[in-house]
This record gives C-alpha cells, structure tokens and sequence, in this order.
C-alpha cells in the first residue's frame, strides 16, 4: 500500500483531500499541519520522513493572503519558496514524488485567450512572484513533481469568496463587485479529486499543469451565481470596475487556464464551474 504525505492539511484543499481520500482507499494518507510538521524546516522534513516513509507529497500548504503579502514578504517567500524547496529535496533525496499547487498570480493576467502552461510568466505581485520562486525551486529540486497552477479557489471549508457572498448577501441590500476582472472559480474538491487521479495514475507524467473548473466568468457573475443558488433575491448586486475597489495588490485582469495538458496527460475530466457551485453551496446552505 502506497502512502501519501499531505502537508497543509488544515487548508481548503488539505480538508478536501480528506474527503476525497475516502473514494481511494488503496492509499495510505498521512495529514499534517504546522504543528504536526514544519516544513519550513528542512531537518524536521527529513526526520519525519525517516519515521514515516511515504511514496507521494501532496502539498497543499502556502501563504495565500495576497494584500498582506506586500508587507509580510520574508514570511510569504519562506512559506510559499523555501519551503517548498525543502520538500523537493527531501522528496528527492527519498526517491519520493511530489505534486506542489500553485497559482493564476503567476501571469500578470494581460492576455485575451487561456493561459498555457508554457507561456511567459510575469507576477506582478509578492504574492505571485514567492509562488513562481517555489515552482522554479521545486524544479531544480526534483525531477520527479508535478506542479498544478489553479485559480478562485473555494470550498465548504476555510474562508473563501463563496462563504464571503453568502454571508454579506443575507446581511446586506447591496454589493459593489468587480466585473472586469476574468476568470474560473475552481471547487477545492474537484482539485483535490484530480490530484487523487494524478497519484493513481499508472504514469507520473512530471511538469507543470493547469487545472480550474471549466468556463470563465467575472467576480460579478460570480456573486449574481451564489446568490441565485442559495435563494438570496434581497441583496442588489452592482458591477464595479477594480480602480473603484481599491486594493493593495494588483489582481489579474484575465487569469483564465488552458487545461488542456492535464486532460490528455491523465484523462481527467473537469465539471463546469456552476454545477460544482451548485454542490458546495448546498454544502453550506446544510451547515
């Protein structure tokens, strides 16, 4: 039986792994948090390695407030660089592989058609440079990593867009919300049951992917989605352009993902943003 390390298990994705764990039995599953492992530290990685041999690293954990990241650097780069540098080498040094998620915050967010995975990359945030710095880290670490980039995460878990919209919609008569900026919100349970795929594959085919729900949409419709979908008709949800919200850091435009790659490679097949939707609001809405 083969045994999977799940770091960042506390998380959005780490909670959905656990879920999705439950339909792959074949694995072992090990779950840890920053008080079970550190992996800012690179001898606590390797000790508990030694104690729990695994055969994968699935790492779920970063530092993913994007505002706050502008002042909190050093604490962004060792979580979202460092880190995940010492889990390549570990990885690595154990004959190990490692599937590491990053982020759309790689792309400056300019173009017109979805991002593919080879295209120029250009962060224009803290944010997004300390993601690309772990992916480039992750690579010159381990040759045996899969690097899956994806967008709008949300879950039924943790604090997200979605828990945000429903929340503000039962409390308020009207929401402001930014229309132009594009792109894919992205169920964490369907990431998390992809990643399950990739690690039951019969290849581990290496490199970098994209993986978001399919379609795109604006936060806008978004929001007017969320809502139609947990009954809220007393909140009046207007579109606003981003230079009226202001925001410390500057968010992708256009941060649509080609998936295409992912779904040759490993024959995954993605649901529609809206019917994932659909899901995780019923989730909450039986909280």
């Amino acid at each position: 039986m083969k045994t999977i390390l799940i770091t960042g298990s506390n998380g959005q994705l780490g909670n959905e792994m656990r879920v999705a764990s439950a339909r792959y039995p074949e694995f072992k599953y090990i779950y840890t948090d920053v008080a079970e492992l550190d992996i800012c530290n690179k001898a606590a990685i390797e000790a508990f390695i030694k104690t729990n041999p695994v055969d994968f690293i699935v790492n779920c954990a970063a530092y993913t407030a994007v505002d706050k990241a502008e002042d909190d650097i050093e604490l962004c780069y060792k979580i979202n660089r460092d880190a995940v540098q010492n889990l390549g080498e570990a990885a690595s040094a154990n004959n190990i592989k490692i599937i590491h998620v990053s982020t759309d915050y790689v792309f400056d967010g300019t173009n017109h058609i979805p991002y593919t995975e080879d295209e120029p990359v250009c962060p224009a945030s803290v944010y997004g440079k300390s993601k690309l710095a772990g992916e480039e880290a992750l690579i010159k670490s381990c040759k045996d990593a899969v690097i899956i980039r994806t967008s709008w995460l949300y879950s039924s878990f943790g604090n997200n867009f979605v828990k945000t919209m429903l929340k503000l919609g039962a409390e308020k008569e009207s929401l402001n919300v930014i229309f132009d900026q594009i792109g894919t919100p992205t169920y964490a349970a369907d990431l998390a049951e992809a990643i399950l795929k990739i690690v039951s594959s019969e290849k581990f085919i290496t490199g970098i992917y994209h993986f978001s729900d399919e379609g795109v949409c604006s936060w806008y419709d978004f929001t007017k989605t969320i809502h139609k979908i947990a009954g809220i008709t007393t909140c009046n949800v207007k579109p606003i352009e981003s230079k009226d919200y202001p925001a410390k850091t500057p968010r992708p435009h256009y941060s649509v993902l080609n998936k295409a790659k992912i779904k040759n490679n490993y024959q995954i097949e993605i649901p529609h943003w809206e019917e994932s939707l659909e899901k995780c609001v019923a989730i909450l809405l039986n909280k």
